[in-house]
């Protein structure tokens, strides 16, 4: 490789060593424990996740081989094998911890439930039944578009119980992006509540699933409804009912299906850089052994820990940690309706104090916020139940992650700084909190089982603190096995990028990575055009093509902004048509239209009015000097290939 992926800049030699204490009740309770497990797993992946997933998992019928790659990049694990996400998450349980809380919600105003394993496993069953009711069979796709309520998770594990394939969609996407979704997976059914609390005020949600389904380009024929926040909505006769209403017409008897380990169990979608959402597929044992062991290694689960992940269910971090990988451990997991606002900027840190938190997982993003809200709002509660954090959704800097460790940690709590995807199903990279060392910034190690490496365009290591593209040598029960509906966009996307070494696929992940001379990896950001913003990957496209929706524009290259707070800020470069003229009422306006057609999530931080864009002769628009526009660095590089020297030198002034 002439060069490397991306310049790194970051220095960081601090080192923080687990407490004796910790490593001592720990599952992996050493380095060189930890050595020898990745090393034996190394040696012979499918046999290592083979022996767990016969130990860690219940199984109807066992598998008759562990691995298929025979057709790669397209994997089977277990095949043949029958199981059940569900009954690994409850009924299995309900024998030796029936009462013992599963989930513990809060919600915004502050009311709370507890469900027991028992009262859950009853939930879910009843719920699995209402779904048969309403004609929904194996494979059908269901719709979840639903705010942080028991209710949601209740859906999740119903669709996994008869073997329905779901497709849970962020409560904050709009309902031009939440038809989108629902028209690829051509789902069916559509689950989701009046609305929802967040920043005290009501989100409403069924008025964007009427929207996004009026005008018939779905397939969706029945809208169920949880009753939330009680205020009026449209509810239409014979496609629409009530939750509770149809929960009180069926019993709570639902034997789980055997399924097989390849049947799909969700279609996730995740912003790619061409506009099209992917609909990320994810099947049911191998996803299952994945979240679990990720679950029981990382956060070293305990039996009475309060396992509190604060991402949502519409984001992969909500599926393997909020629900899945908690629930199959029999761990307490804590779901959390609201976020800090103005009118109380520690509601987290009021959660933890309330609910006794042990385990606490939240994203960089708010880790920042938190540091500008002050210390006072941590340091007037009390934290003292916390033993271990975690940080997800992108890398942490240095200084938020001292922070962390000082301020909320108290310098005693292990940081988890866990690097993964979408795709990928579970973390990959990874401290194991009672062996491996942490430095601020660094995930650190892969995960035993996980043969991750920093390599260059032909596939070869690069030598160490040289940056390169992070790439993973081998399958792993984990991993996405398609694009839905798109075998070919799945391999495009992820295997094509770098040559096959001696015949063998590698995984590339679209992030730049350099390994230190201790081997810990350190992650340096996106390769492509997807935007990082508050630890949400958003794609260029959808954002442009938003823009370019609106009558006014003409043209739109978005690109992402380093941001103290975010990670990263939209910042879009749009030209106007020739009858409108730049004003910061249109400004305001393109905003909200972006909003409008995607969510708050992709609304531009800046919008600057250009004459025209720097576009190669082919007329590939180079974001890469967009990018230093927007930061305000210098541009440089090669820029032979720009068709018009004058458009940058405009944009510039």
């Amino acid at each position: 490789m002439s060069q490397p992926t991306i310049e790194s800049i970051l220095q960081e030699n601090r080192t923080f060593a687990p407490s004796a204490e910790f490593s001592a009740q720990a599952a992996v309770k050493s380095f060189d424990e930890y050595k020898a497990l990745y090393d034996r797993a190394a040696a012979d992946p499918v046999a290592f996740w083979e022996a767990l997933a016969k130990t860690e998992l219940h199984w109807f019928k066992p598998w008759t081989q562990a691995l298929d790659w025979s057709n790669p990049p397209f994997a089977k694990w277990f095949v043949n094998g029958k199981t059940n996400l569900s009954y690994n998450c409850l009924d299995r349980h309900l024998e030796s911890q029936g009462d013992k809380p599963a989930i513990i919600w809060e919600g915004e105003p502050g009311d709370s439930v507890t469900l027991t394993y028992r009262e859950l496993h009853q939930q879910v069953c009843q719920f699995a039944n209402v779904l048969k009711k309403m004609g929904v069979q194996k494979g059908d796709r269901v719709g979840i578009y639903m705010p942080m309520i028991p209710e949601a998770a209740v859906a999740m594990l119903a669709c996994a119980r008869i073997g329905a394939v779901h497709g849970v969609v962020f409560g904050g996407f709009s309902a031009e992006a939440l038809r989108d979704r629902l028209v690829d997976a051509a789902a069916k059914v559509v689950i989701t509540a009046d609305g929802g609390w967040r920043k005290d005020a009501i989100v409403p949600l069924k008025p964007a699933v009427d929207a996004a389904i009026a005008n018939g380009q779905t397939q969706v024929t029945t809208v169920i409804v949880a009753k939330r926040t009680a205020q009026e909505v449209t509810m239409v006769e014979g496609r629409d009912h009530w939750w509770h209403d149809l929960a009180a017409t069926v019993n709570s008897d639902c034997p789980a299906a055997e399924l097989d380990a390849e049947d799909n169990l969700f279609v996730l979608y995740t912003s790619g850089s061409t506009g099209k959402p992917k609909g990320v597929v994810h099947t049911t044992g191998g996803y299952n052994l994945y979240a679990h062991m990720t679950c029981k290694w990382i956060f070293d689960l305990q039996a009475n820990d309060v396992f509190w992940c604060t991402a949502d269910v519409g984001w992969i971090t909500g599926h393997s940690y909020v629900v899945y990988g908690p629930l199959s451990n029999g761990a307490t997991s804590v779901m959390y309706e609201g976020a800090p606002r103005p009118s109380n900027p520690g509601a987290f840190w009021d959660v933890i104090d309330k609910h006794k938190v042990s385990i606490f997982y939240t994203a960089p993003t708010a880790i920042r916020a938190f540091i500008k809200m002050g210390d006072d709002h941590p340091k007037s509660r009390d934290l003292s139940s916390l033993r271990l954090l975690g940080t997800v959704g992108e890398p942490i800097n240095p200084e938020a992650w001292m922070w962390y460790h000082t301020v909320i940690g108290k310098e005693r709590c292990p940081i988890v700084d866990t690097w993964w995807q979408t795709e990928t199903g579970g973390i990959m990279i990874t401290p194991l909190p009672g062996a491996i060392p942490t430095k601020p910034g660094s995930a650190t190690l892969p995960f035993p089982g996980i043969l991750a490496d920093v390599v260059d365009m032909d596939g070869n290591s690069v030598p160490a603190n040289e940056g390169g593209y992070l790439a993973v040598r081998h399958p792993w029960p984990g991993m996405m096995r398609t694009v839905y509906g798109d075998d070919d966009r799945f391999r495009k996307t992820y295997w094509e990028h770098i040559a096959p070494v001696d015949g063998k696929y590698l995984y590339f992940a679209g992030d730049g990575a350099r390994r230190d001379e201790d081997g810990y990896f350190w992650v340096m950001g996106r390769v492509d055009d997807v935007i990082n913003v508050a630890g949400h990957r958003l794609g260029t496209m959808e954002i442009e093509s938003a823009l370019v929706s609106h009558p006014a524009v003409a043209e739109a290259a978005v690109v992402g902004k380093p941001d103290d707070l975010k990670g990263e800020e939209i910042v879009a470069f749009v030209t106007l048509e020739g009858t409108y003229t730049a004003s910061d009422e249109l400004m305001k306006e393109l905003k909200k239209h972006v909003v409008g057609e995607i969510g708050a999530i992709a609304r531009p931080g800046e919008i600057r009015f250009a004459d025209a864009l720097p576009k190669t002769r082919s007329g590939k628009i180079m974001r890469r000097l967009l990018r230093a526009l927007a930061a305000g660095q210098e541009v440089s590089g090669d820029t032979s290939t720009l068709e018009d020297m004058s458009v940058l030198e405009k944009l510039r002034g």
